[in-house]
């Protein structure tokens, strides 16, 4: 069964410093990934372990 992907309708402002920006992204970028997919990531695995805690 193929797994079905959610739709992606919103976006997440976030201010940040410039040079942790700048690094985090050339970091994603020679892992061979996005800022966007890891912050992502982040947002489920965080959700995850407090879903499990909420319980």
């Amino acid at each position: 069964m193929a797994k079905k992907k959610s739709q992606k309708d919103s976006q997440l402002l976030i201010r940040i410093n410039g040079e942790q920006r700048e690094r985090f992204v050339s970091l994603c970028e020679e892992l061979d990934t996005s800022a966007a997919r890891e912050i992502r990531k982040f947002i489920r695995r965080f959700l995850n372990e407090y879903k499990e805690s909420e319980g």
